[in-house]
């Protein structure tokens, strides 16, 4: 007979996220998960089958948590300009927390990147979604008069994309938001 798992699954990923996050993938052993997450090696491979599958499903919480809160961000602000900074601020925020843990997303793409083609696929969709998200913001503020229309909006939202990627990375270098968030000012002047 089966037996019944004794753990809550979605706090084991939320806690598995939150370490692979400030270690990374390879710093992070199958002892270490079993340790923090308080369960035996055994349960974390009949619950994720291994550490591959529990980082993986760590990758698509943060995508249904963190990143979807950033993406609906973008849906809720007055003016395209205020919601992109703000949203930028905020990513930085994050990524500086815990002496520079940077973002789980990037972090992903650096050290797994690019012989880990299940990776590349959630980096990326990850990506697209919010070069999409911006993309509209930017559409409509265009027609609003909010922005220049010298920039094609999908062209912008991959500019903004891109710079946030190399902010992010800038967090784990120089966690400190005084001496990034002024870049996101430089980075709003493409809107102009």
């Amino acid at each position: 007979m089966a037996r019944t798992r004794e753990f809550d699954t979605e706090a084991a990923v939320s806690r598995a996220m939150e370490l692979f996050w400030k270690r990374g993938y390879e710093a992070t052993s199958v002892r270490d998960l079993t340790g923090h997450l308080g369960i035996g090696q055994g349960s974390l491979y009949a619950a994720f089958g291994g550490k591959d599958g529990l980082y993986r499903a760590a990758l698509e919480y943060y995508r249904t948590t963190l990143a979807a809160a950033a993406l609906r961000s973008l849906e809720e602000g007055a003016d395209a300009r205020s919601v992109i900074r703000a949203m930028l601020v905020d990513r930085v925020r994050i990524a500086v927390e815990d002496n520079g843990r940077g973002c789980l997303v990037v972090n992903a793409a650096c050290e797994r990147l690019p012989e880990d083609a299940a990776t590349r696929r959630t980096v990326r969709d990850m990506q697209d979604a919010s070069r999409d998200a911006l993309a509209e913001v930017l559409r409509v503020a265009a027609e609003r008069g909010e922005i220049a229309k010298r920039h094609d909006p999908h062209t912008l939202a991959a500019f903004l994309v891109t710079f946030l990627n190399g902010l992010l990375v800038s967090a784990k270098i120089t966690p400190d938001v005084r001496a990034l968030e002024p870049l996101v000012e430089v980075a709003l002047a493409a809107l102009d």
